[in-house]
């Protein structure tokens, strides 16, 4: 084949690959290898690049499948990338780009044989493999090597403990994302793995002594956001427009070299993906969110889910306790930081949750913060584009705000927190507002849009809890906030009398004809008087707890009197409406004496002066409202289809064709 050949095409044909693939075995000290790992292109860099490769080589991958219990290659070529790898950090540090390069290739080579392989066997089958020993009959042994464990763990190694430079940016990334071609086996079963190779290595073994180094390398790794180098630093030269993209090696080796191609440039142009700014951090995060995901094995727990719950700040100087294992420290102030910098993504989102959730050292750090509305903005803005985001990710913003309202000191400072020009708030222009009343504004047209369109109990539930975790805290709502509050309980309340009137009109419908089935207007109607409850709840929280710092409530209150009528006397609501008409009625009486055509800034003066003279002992006490985030008995049957799904979809250079998998019976839009 002519070195200046670059069609993708010529693949199957490739000299090399067909010999990696056929019916001889070649040794590890063969000389075939140093050809076959001296090629250079393009890396691709997102799923749809890739899939022009995978689509290209699937023919010698399954040749490969086919021959391998017979030659053993895969086995050798990754006793080759093994043997490489003990030498790369010193290639590293002495700038051995050629070295690095071919061990890049690799491993590049296995990670794409890998999935091929996953794909096509059971684990039994892929774990024979990787066990190969040559023989006379070429049969297999249980007392032989088990190349996939040392694979693994040279992973876990290289990820670790290369240092990150311009030449081993790309191998760092290709290491992540072999890790998370061998954790996915999960995506061909439709059910939640509970035992796999993935239990058998990563949980004990030679492995597990990685375990707090990975977990701290990828948070760091997500932390740092490093940007991939500039073409001129890279290991692999970058396309020129006459020809090929042989390197231009001195030695002989260069002479016969596998076929170089181009992705996405070849023929027409690839189709447009997300560029990630960095694929490390994102790979990183993909990886650190599977390995937090998978499933307890059968005597342990998942030692990286235990690390993730466990590390404390830099700072903290306390002593780990004895029964925590994998413990370590990081910076929190540069992981804080990070969090608040990436909230657009659903994994970094996911990520923020499962610290919130899961570390209690984090959370209790987070809420210490002066500046939460570096990180709370992010969530809210997700919630108001509701509409762009998929149902999960508005999920995990909801339960993160949530998990931060159970806190009686953030519901208190976010309203001290004031902020200026909301650019993202369309609805209206709000020049000055504080943080607490924007997230109620935020939330109340979560519940509204949930209202009209997905008509989600569970989100509605999560919205009005976090609302009512908040309410005894409210302090000096916004005018806006506090019409917004009223506002929905009168689209509740219209809602409550549409459904009523239905429910009157089939129950004399069904007197004349007994033979059509009627709609269960009962349990429609046991939904909305449940919201309604709560909503009444919420406000009178704020009344009996904050009443002197929400004149902008009661004045809304006051202007929508007529609403609260029709609940006064409803058995489900008569107690809590005791204290709503209460002050309804003390401070209309105090407007009535001021008389007619008063200003809004009279107004607003005469509830400044009456709060003051209201008697609050007749007001009646209700137990606090709180509510915390309960996570699902079996959160794993949520948790992991979602963290794949986002594996899948991510524009991060890994590729699965979507006719092979099965995990997917969520909708992972």
């Amino acid at each position: 084949m002519g070195s200046n050949s670059s069609r993708i095409s010529d693949l199957p044909k490739n000299e090399y690959l067909k010999k990696l693939s056929g019916t001889e075995s070649v040794s590890e000290n063969d000389p075939f290898w140093n050809q076959l790992l001296s090629f250079s292109f393009s890396a691709p860099t997102s799923s749809t690049e890739l899939k022009l490769l995978e689509e290209a080589t699937i023919s010698v991958c399954r040749s490969l499948v086919e021959n391998n219990p017979r030659t053993g290659n895969l086995g050798a070529l990754i006793k080759v990338f093994l043997s490489r790898t003990k030498e790369l950090k010193l290639s590293a540090e002495c700038q051995n780009h050629i070295f690095i390069w071919q061990t890049h290739n690799a491993l590049f080579i296995i990670c794409c044989l890998l999935k091929v392989f996953i794909c096509e066997m059971s684990e039994e089958e892929l774990q024979l493999h990787f066990t190969y020993e040559e023989k006379p009959l070429g049969s297999y042994s249980s007392d032989s090597e088990d190349l996939l464990e040392e694979l693994v763990c040279c992973l876990m190694q290289l990820i670790t403990d290369i240092p990150l430079l311009d030449i081993t940016y790309e191998i760092s990334v290709e290491a992540i994302s072999t890790m998370v071609v061998f954790l996915s086996c999960q995506l061909f079963h439709k059910e939640v793995l509970r035992q796999s190779i993935s239990h058998k290595y990563l949980m004990r073994g030679r492995c597990l002594p990685y375990t707090s180094k990975l977990v701290k390398t990828l948070l760091y790794n997500f932390i740092r956001q490093e940007k991939p180098p500039p073409p001129g630093a890279r290991v692999f030269p970058q396309p020129s427009d006459g020809g090929g993209l042989l390197y231009g090696l001195a030695s002989g080796v260069a002479t016969g070299l596998w076929t170089v191609f181009t992705l996405g440039g070849v023929g027409s142009k690839a189709a447009a993906a997300p560029e990630l700014s960095s694929p490390l951090a994102n790979q990183s995060l993909l990886l650190l969110l599977v390995l937090a995901n998978l499933t307890d094995a059968t005597d342990a727990p998942n030692p990286y889910r235990q690390a993730i719950m466990s590390f404390k700040n830099t700072q903290d100087n306390s002593p780990f306790p004895s029964s925590i294992p994998h413990a370590f420290q990081i910076n929190f102030n540069s992981l804080y930081t990070a969090l608040c910098e990436q909230q657009t993504s659903d994994q970094a989102t996911l990520l923020l949750y499962t610290l919130l959730h899961q570390n209690s050292n984090i959370r209790t750090y987070m809420l210490a913060r002066t500046d939460m509305e570096n990180l709370v903005l992010p969530i809210l803005e997700i919630l108001y584009h509701v509409e762009e985001r998929n149902s999960h990710h508005v999920y995990m913003a909801l339960i993160i705000l949530l998990i931060l309202t159970e806190d009686d000191g953030f519901n208190r400072s976010i309203h001290e927190v004031i902020l200026k020009n909301i650019t993202w708030y369309s609805e209206r222009v709000l020049t000055e507002i504080s943080l607490g009343s924007l997230l109620i504004l935020v939330v109340i047209r979560t519940i509204q849009y949930n209202m009209t369109r997905t008509r989600d109990k569970y989100l509605h539930t999560n919205c009005l809890a976090a609302l009512a975790n908040m309410s005894a805290q409210f302090r000096s709502l916004h005018q806006y906030a506090a019409q917004r509050i009223i506002s929905l309980f009168s689209l509740l309340s219209k809602k409550h009398n549409k459904v009523l009137e239905q429910a009157t009109q089939s129950l004399r419908g069904s007197l004349s004809s007994n033979d059509v089935p009627l709609p269960d207007y009962a349990q429609d109607l046991n939904v909305i008087e449940e919201v309604i409850r709560m909503m009444l709840e919420i406000i009178n929280s704020c009344l009996t707890n904050s009443l002197h710092h929400n004149p902008n409530l009661v004045y809304a209150l006051l202007y929508k009197r007529d609403l609260f009528e029709q609940f006064q006397t409803h058995p489900s609501f008569q107690d809590i409406m005791q204290n709503i008409d209460l002050v309804i009625t003390f401070f209309s009486s105090r407007l009535l004496q001021a008389g007619a055509e008063l200003s809004v800034e009279r107004v607003l003066e005469i509830i400044k002066q009456g709060v003051v003279a209201l008697p609050k002992d007749r007001l009646k006490k209700f137990p606090e409202l709180k509510f915390k985030y309960v996570e699902e008995e079996q959160p794993e049957e949520f948790f992991i289809p979602y963290v794949w799904s986002l594996v899948y979809n991510s524009a991060a250079g890994l590729y699965w064709n979507p006719q092979d998998i099965q995990l997917f019976t969520m909708d992972s839009d």
